[in-house]
């Protein structure tokens, strides 16, 4: 079926309108909402009113959900499907949580530009946020379209890039804002992995950087110089003519597609305001290092 587009961004980003996921989509559906998210990157879906399982029901629709989040704490979990991740402010008893907790520390480096899941060996396809409780301040969540941060770079930079390896990882990006309180058992699951800096979208076929915080190395460069590359590239890649920042309202639902954007979250009164959001992430069909470029 064709789906009602409306577009938000020049380059990227658009809104679907007269879906309503309270059933789950059919299959011609589905098959239409990927080819949207293949021309668009970002998808936003308003007004609805889903509960967890219809969440769930509309992602699995989608491809294949990722096992469990990477947390810390996990056995703290707030939500009923482990396969959801709990992008709130929020205790298991649904109290705000305290200044110095360990799970607040940890979330503050999803203010950093990111691609969910970068650190995993098979990374992330698309991430599907639905927002339950707005903050009065209502920070907008940023995306950055890095096919057109791509297509933007000078053909001797673009050439120097494409066979460039990186190692991503959760310390990697934690370590950016000081955070260093891993357990044992999550530094071993947070061992960083290989993935391409420049890979090709199959949807689009076009190409894209693969940036995100989580890049602590590039092989074959000396890691100062090797960060300071990635530290530009990100500044380029988050130009305002490639970001379109979603200001959101109760039960909007975005889904992006992880392996042709960024995307971050801005600051909001955390201490006194409440937020629930929660995300379900679809992982990508292999490591980034097996996929054709």
């Amino acid at each position: 079926m064709e789906l009602q587009i409306r577009a938000l961004h020049p380059v990227f980003a658009a809104e679907v309108i007269g879906i309503d996921l309270r059933q789950p989509p059919s299959a011609e559906l589905a098959r239409s909402i990927d080819a949207a998210m293949s021309r668009h990157g970002v998808l936003v879906l308003r007004d609805q009113r889903i509960d967890d399982d219809q969440q769930m029901a509309f992602a699995q629709s989608l491809g294949t959900i990722e096992a469990a989040p990477a947390v810390v704490d996990a056995q703290l979990h707030r939500l009923a499907h482990k396969q959801m991740v709990d992008i709130s402010n929020l205790d298991v008893d649904g109290s705000i949580l305290a200044a110095d907790d360990r799970r607040r520390m940890f979330n503050l480096g999803n203010r950093l530009w990111h691609s969910d899941s970068s650190f995993k060996s098979t990374p992330a396809k698309h991430s599907m946020l639905h927002a339950r409780v707005i903050p009065p301040d209502n920070p907008p969540t940023e995306f950055a379209d890095m096919r057109a941060a791509w297509d933007a770079l000078s053909p001797s930079v673009q050439s120097r890039l494409i066979n460039l390896v990186c190692r991503h990882s959760l310390i990697y990006s934690r370590a950016q804002l000081g955070f260093e309180a891993f357990t044992e058992s999550e530094r071993h699951a947070f061992e960083p992995v290989r993935q391409r800096l420049v890979r090709r979208h199959p949807g689009s076929s076009r190409l894209s950087l693969y940036l995100s915080s989580h890049i602590g190395e590039v092989e074959g460069m000396p890691r100062p110089e090797a960060m300071a590359m990635i530290r530009d590239l990100i500044e380029h890649a988050t130009q305002r003519s490639f970001v379109y920042a979603h200001v959101w309202k109760p039960d909007d639902l975005v889904i992006w597609d992880n392996r042709c954007t960024m995307h971050r979250a801005r600051p909001f009164d955390d201490q006194n305001q409440r937020r629930d959001m929660r995300r379900i992430t679809l992982q990508d069909s292999a490591p980034t290092l097996e996929q054709a470029i």
